[in-house]
């Protein structure tokens, strides 16, 4: 056995088959997990004016995707696919997201990552965006869904008034949704500020996961920790030290401010001493916003954005990083968030959830064996999908087909591309349309149906027997809303919701002094 296999060989038994490994010989997991943010918008995917500096160190040192794609094009469906390893109508996470009076949410049955490494001696957490349910009581918060620990807002902040986006009082330039109470800022169960100062956020989201990174590491316990900015989303915002910080406006700041949480994870995995020991995974939830033109994200040479079922809505940034353990480059390897939950499960030695379908793989080949994978499918749910219409869309290999096809909201009405725009109404295409993405990743060229016969009726036969193993959830989001669920932090106060707000001085004034240094703002982590 040469060098290499002998260390695979090792290292998969210690990871994987070997049932005695003991907690300190498990590797750390973070998923960073960015909103809205589009194929082409990173420096490394070739944007000219974005200031990614830590996202690139990330991908010199890591292996950077070309072909990844979100399990689904819109926030609460994408995320339900990333933490249960299936596609969102199996969970009941459709049509559309969950908003503030949504009284469903992720549900409990459903298995997510954090449940799965419990059972291996992890400790959970998650900072930022959950948008899979609040409900009653907080029911559906992360901690009744396998997190130790919770600090953030539980949704868009689009879905709360907001009116200061840049500081010190910079206004935000989207119209945010009125008619729901003040972003609440949660620990837990518990609600520390509402309404959430966006200008502080992220200096409290990082201050968060060092402690995380730096408690666990003391006590020897490994962790997962999910992180899930909120950033690019609409309306974007930025701190002090990022606004008017870069040559993409408004977007752009909001992308650097990104880019600093991620130095600054990295940094302090680094300076506790495990960063060689911790998988990182950094992704996007959707493709780009492109209702509001310049101040949305971009996807590139993708067709379309958000909210459709085009390249543009799904294939999405990505890049996992291990040191010593995955090799730095780039793959065309076909993978999904709907992966990460088996990959991680088999990589920790967890058991899978084995009553239910999963529709994720492991990808282990792709990361540490610079193979091909084993996924060579992947399919297509429109943001608010129909079941009389199921998937719009099928990708095998490097050819995909459009059975359906829809512009979609997230998209504005003058957009150059019509097919992306809301007006854009269901479309059916029989033979379908088919596209080779290795060689036409913006869908412009249809191929000739009588030249590509045996692939249509590949993708015909894939299709049928994909859609034998679906069994559509009953949805959560159509649930009855109710204002009752609305978190407040003085519940049951008048006038309701302008009452709901609260601030615990005690809380921001600990996290601005650690923000306020525009030195370590600036800090960046170099790798050795």
């Amino acid at each position: 056995m040469n060098s290499l296999l002998l260390e695979i060989s090792v290292f998969l038994c210690t990871f994987v088959a070997c049932q005695g490994v003991d907690k300190a010989s498990l590797p750390n997991i973070v998923i960073l997990f960015a909103d809205d943010l589009g194929y082409g918008d990173l420096e490394v995917y070739g944007h000219p004016t974005s200031s990614t500096p830590n996202l690139n160190k990330l991908a010199e040192g890591g292996l950077v995707f070309t072909q990844f794609y979100a399990g689904a094009p819109v926030c609460s469906p994408s995320r339900a696919a990333l933490l249960t390893g299936r596609y969102a109508v199996r969970s009941g996470i459709y049509p559309g997201v969950l908003y503030p009076v949504s009284t469903g949410g992720l549900p409990h049955d459903e298995t997510t990552i954090a449940e799965i490494v419990k059972t291996k001696g992890y400790s959970t957490s998650i900072i930022g965006k959950w948008h899979l349910g609040v409900g009653e009581d907080g029911t559906y918060l992360p901690t009744n869904q396998g997190f130790d620990e919770y600090l953030g807002v539980p949704y868009s902040h689009d879905m709360c008034p907001c009116y200061n986006c840049f500081y010190p009082n910079d206004p935000c330039w989207n119209t945010c949704n009125l008619n729901f109470t003040y972003c609440p800022l949660f620990l837990n169960s518990d609600i520390l500020e509402q309404p959430v100062d966006l200008t502080t956020l992220d200096a409290k989201y990082v201050q968060q996961a060092k402690t995380v990174i730096k408690r666990n590491t003391r006590a020897g316990t490994p962790f997962f920790l999910y992180y899930a900015f909120h950033h690019t989303h609409t309306p974007q915002f930025a701190s002090k030290t990022f606004r008017n910080a870069t040559a993409r406006g408004t977007y752009g700041d909001s992308l650097a401010e990104l880019d600093w949480c991620v130095g600054q994870v990295m940094e302090q995995l680094k300076l506790s001493g495990v960063l060689d020991n911790t998988l990182v995974l950094f992704t996007s939830d959707n493709g780009p916003s492109l209702q509001n033109e310049n101040r949305g994200g971009d996807a590139g040479l993708l067709k379309c954005g958000k909210g459709t079922t085009y390249e543009g809505g799904q294939r999405v940034p990505a890049i996992a990083y291990w040191p010593q353990h995955i090799a730095p480059g780039r793959t065309t390897a076909l993978a999904s968030n709907l992966d990460f939950l088996p990959t991680i499960g088999n990589l920790v030695g967890a058991n899978l959830p084995n009553s239910v379908t999963l529709d994720g793989v492991d990808m282990a080949p792709i990361l540490f064996e610079g193979k091909k994978g084993t996924r060579d499918t992947f399919f297509y749910y429109y943001f608010y999908p129909y079941r009389k219409f199921g998937i719009y869309a099928v990708r095998y290999n490097q050819y995909k087909a459009h059975y359906y096809t829809q512009g979609a909201p997230q998209s504005n009405n003058n957009n150059h591309d019509k097919d992306c725009r809301p007006s854009r109404y269901p479309t059916k295409h029989s033979p379908p349309l088919l596209y080779d993405l290795n060689v036409d990743p913006g869908e412009k060229y249809s191929l000739p149906p009588s030249e590509y016969r045996d692939i249509l009726v590949k993708i015909k036969e894939i299709k049928k027997q994909f859609e034998g193993t679906m069994i559509w959830g009953d949805s959560q989001v159509n649930k009855t809303p109710s204002q009752d669920v609305e978190p407040c932090c003085k519940r049951d106060c008048i006038p309701f919701p302008e009452c709901c707000q609260c601030h615990r001085r005690s809380w921001s004034s600990s996290f601005l002094s650690t923000h306020g240094n525009r030195d370590e703002a600036k800090l960046r982590w170099t790798m050795d």
